[in-house]
C-alpha cells in the first residue's frame, strides 16, 4: 500500500465449504467440508473499518496480505482489519481480535514466525512498537520494544517486511511505499529488541532497489501500463532459497489490473541486488480478480510455496480491494514464479510436497459467463444506473445487480443453457450506498443455493441460513465460495437471499463452476507475435475458435518457462498490445482456448520475432 503525501491510501482463498442437501424440501446442512478447493478472491470476513468515516463511503475491503506458517498453522494479516485470521488448513479462517493493538489499526503489517514466536509490526512514519506473541491463536500480544527509533522524514518504515536469516541468526527489515524513494533495507539488532543495528538510525539503512519502467514494461503505471504517471513501488518481502535472497516488491499501482510482484536477487541480504531474468513473478491482468500485487511468499505444511496478493474492486473508491492466493515455486534454474493461470477459478489445495502448480487447477470451468440472469426484483436508482441481473455474469467486479429491497426471499436465477455438472458456486457481494462503518455482530451473510433441470423442481445444494444445522458462528462472506460434495446435474442455478447487513442487497458476480458434457475446444490457430521497436511492447493476434468462452495467452523467457498468463474472453477483440515485457529479454508465446467443457491443447510455442534469443 503506498503513501501519498496528500493522504494515506490505507486500507487484503479461501473457502468455507458447504455440504449439499439431499432431496427437494429438506434444508441442507451447512458444515465445514473436507479441505479440498478454494477460489479467488479469498472467502474471509472482510471488514468495514474506520478509514471510511473520513471519506463517508461505506465498503468492505482488504489489501496487502501476509500469510505466515506458525507452528504448522496459518495466520493472515491484512490492512486495517482490527485483528487477524487463524486457520489450520488454509480453508476455514477464524477471525481473532487481539488483546493489545497499537495507537491505530495496522496498515500493511509485517508478520514473521521464528521458532515458537510470532512477530508483528505496522507501517509507520512515527515511533511504533514491534509486538510478539507465543499464543497468536488466542490474540495474545506483548511488546518486544516500545518503539522503533524515528527515521528521517518520509523514509518510513512504510510497508515493512521482517526477515530472519536462519543460517546466520541475523534479523533484517525491508520497506518502502513511494514513487519517489526506493525500497530500503536495514539490519536489526536482536540484543536491542530488534531496533536498528548501529548507533545512528538515520545511517543504519540503505537503498536496495529502484523501479526502472524504461526497461521493465510491467512497472509502467495505469491500466495495461498505459499511463505516463510515475509508478509506485511498495510491498517488500524477502524469501531465501538455496543460498539466494529474493527481495520481492510490487508495482505499478494497486488500483490497476496489472498490479503485480517482482523480485531482485542477491547472495547477501543487503545486496547488491540484481533484477531477476523472469519478471514480474506474479501477474494477472485478465479475468474477474485482476491484479495480484503486494502480498508475500510462504510455505504450506508440505513445503509447497504460495504467493498472496491484492486484487482490485474499485467501485466505491480506488482502494476498494480483496485478497488472492496463488501457487508459487522455484524452477530447475531457481527462478521464483507464481502460477496465475485460471487464477480466479477453483483450485485444489496441495496434499503432498512438490505438487506441480498446474496440477492444482481443478479443471472446473466457468459455466456462468454472460448467461441469462433473472432477478425477483431490481432497484430503480435513476435513469442512468444499470443495476440489472445480467451484470452478475459479465465477470466485471464493478458492475452489479441490486435488489429492490434487502429482504429474505429475493432471488437471482441463472440459465446455463443446457444441463451441466455444477461443482462449485461463488457469490460476490459489493457495497452499494451503504452506511456501515464497523463490522459488528449484525454484519453477516445468509443465503441458499438451489439447482434445477427444468426451472420448476428445485433442490437445495447449499444453505447458509438459520434453517441449516449450523456448527459455526455466523460470519460475513463478501466472496462466498462453496464447493459441492458431489456434482449437481443442473441447467438452472438460483441464489435465494437470506440476509446481508445494510440497506441494499447488491451482487457483482454469481459465478458457477463445473463442466459441460461435450468436448474441449480446438486449439487456436494463427497466433502471431511481433515485438515493437520499443521492446517493452509486442503486438499479438490469433484466430478465434467457434464456441470458445475465452483464451489464455501464455508467455515466458524460454519455451519451457511460459509462466505468464493473460486471459481474454471470446467476445473481446483477438488483437492486443502487450506492454509488460523487459528490454533485452527474448520471449516465447503460446495460446490455449477454453470453454465450459475444458481447455484445448496448447498451441506450438513461437518466439517474439525480435531475434534477441539468437544473439
Amino acid at each position: 500500500m503506498r503513501f501519498l503525501f496528500s493522504f494515506f491510501l490505507l486500507i487484503g482463498i479461501l473457502l468455507f465449504g458447504i455440504q449439499p442437501a439431499v432431496g427437494q424440501q429438506k434444508p441442507s446442512v451447512a458444515r465445514p467440508s473436507v479441505a479440498r478447493t478454494y477460489c479467488n478472491p479469498m472467502d474471509i470476513s472482510y471488514r468495514y473499518n474506520f478509514e471510511q468515516l473520513n471519506e463517508k463511503i461505506s465498503y468492505r475491503s482488504g489489501a496487502d496480505p501476509v500469510i505466515i506458517n506458525h507452528k504448522n498453522e496459518y495466520y493472515l494479516f491484512v490492512t486495517i482489519q482490527g485483528g487477524w485470521w487463524h486457520s489450520k488448513d488454509l480453508v476455514n479462517w477464524r477471525y481473532i481480535v487481539p488483546d493489545k493493538w497499537p495507537m491505530e489499526d495496522m496498515c500493511a503489517p509485517a508478520a514473521l514466525s521464528v521458532r515458537d514466536t510470532m512477530y508483528l509490526f505496522q507501517s509507520t512514519f512515527e515511533q511504533r512498537p514491534i509486538f510478539y506473541s507465543t499464543e497468536p491463536e488466542k490474540g495474545k500480544l506483548k511488546f518486544l520494544n516500545r518503539w522503533m527509533p524515528r527515521l528521517p522524514k518520509d523514509i518510513g518504515p512504510w510497508d515493512p517486511a521482517l526477515f530472519h536469516d536462519d543460517d546466520t541468526d541475523k534479523w533484517y527489515m525491508y520497506w518502502g511505499s513511494s514513487n519517489v524513494y526506493p525500497l530500503f533495507g536495514a539490519e536489526l539488532d536482536k540484543k536491542r529488541n530488534l531496533t536498528y543495528a548501529g548507533n545512528n538510525p538515520a545511517e543504519s539503512y540503505k537503498a536496495m532497489l529502484w523501479l526502472d519502467p524504461y526497461k521493465h514494461g510491467w512497472e509502467r503505471f495505469g491500466p495495461n501500463h498505459s499511463d505516463p504517471f510515475k509508478p509506485f513501488m511498495e510491498g517488500a518481502w524477502m524469501t531465501k532459497y538455496k543460498g539466494t535472497y529474493y527481495l520481492q516488491y510490487s508495482a505499478p499501482g494497486t488500483e490497476y489490473n496489472v498490479y503485480g510482484n517482482g523480485t531482485y536477487v542477491s547472495k547477501d541480504p543487503l545486496g547488491p541486488f540484481e533484477y531477476a531474468p523472469y519478471n514480474p513473478i506474479a501477474y494477472k491482468p485478465g479475468g474477474f480478480a485482476t491484479g495480484c500485487g503486494h502480498g508475500n511468499t510462504f510455505q504450506d505444511n508440505f513445503g509447497n510455496y504460495w504467493n498472496t496478493g491484492t486484487t482490485w474492486i474499485g467501485h466505491n473508491w480506488g482502494m476498494e480491494r480483496r485478497i488472492v492466493m496463488n501457487p508459487a515455486g522455484f524452477d530447475k534454474d531457481n527462478q521464483l514464479f507464481v502460477n496465475t493461470r485460471f487464477g480466479d477459478f477453483p483450485h485444489y489445495l496441495a496434499t503432498k510436497a512438490g505438487q506441480n502448480s498446474d496440477e492444482l487447477f481443478t479443471g472446473w470451468m466457468l459455466l456462468s459467463y454472460r448467461k441469462p440472469a433473472v432477478a425477483s426484483s431490481t432497484f430503480k436508482a435513476s435513469a442512468v444506473d444499470s443495476l440489472s441481473a445480467d451484470k452478475t455474469t459479465d465477470e466485471n467486479p464493478r458492475t452489479f445487480w441490486v435488489a429492490a429491497q434487502n429482504k429474505p426471499g429475493e432471488t437471482l436465477t441463472l440459465d446455463l443453457g443446457a444441463e451441466r455438472d455444477v461443482r462449485a458456486v461463488q457469490v460476490d457481494y459489493i457495497d452499494y450506498r451503504q452506511t456501515i462503518y464497523d463490522s459488528d455482530s449484525t454484519v453477516y451473510t445468509q443465503f441458499k443455493i438451489l439447482t434445477s433441470t427444468d426451472n420448476k423442481k428445485w433442490t437445495v445444494v447449499a444453505d447458509l441460513t438459520d434453517t441449516a444445522e449450523r456448527k459455526e458462528p455466523k460470519r460475513d462472506r463478501a466472496c462466498a465460495y462453496m464447493e459441492l460434495e458431489k456434482p449437481a446435474r443442473a441447467r438452472y442455478v438460483r441464489y435465494e437471499h437470506g440476509y446481508v447487513a445494510g440497506s441494499h442487497l447488491a451482487i457483482n458476480a454469481f459465478r458457477v463452476f463445473g463442466n459441460g458434457l461435450g468436448k474441449a475446444p480446438a486449439t487456436p490457430a494463427s497466433l502471431t507475435v511481433k515485438r515493437q521497436k520499443d521492446q517493452r511492447n509486442a503486438d499479438l493476434s490469433w484466430s478465434k475458435v467457434p464456441g470458445a468462452v475465452g483464451y489464455n495467452i501464455r508467455w515466458g523467457i524460454a519455451p519451457d518457462k511460459l509462466y505468464q498468463t493473460y486471459q481474454f474472453w471470446n467476445d473481446q477483440p483477438n488483437t492486443f498490445e502487450l506492454r509488460a515485457l523487459n528490454v533485452g529479454v527474448p520471449y516465447y508465446f503460446a495460446i490455449e482456448a477454453f470453454d465450459e467443457n475444458g481447455v484445448s491443447t496448447l498451441s506450438n510455442v513461437i518466439d517474439d520475432g525480435s531475434g534477441l534469443g539468437k544473439k
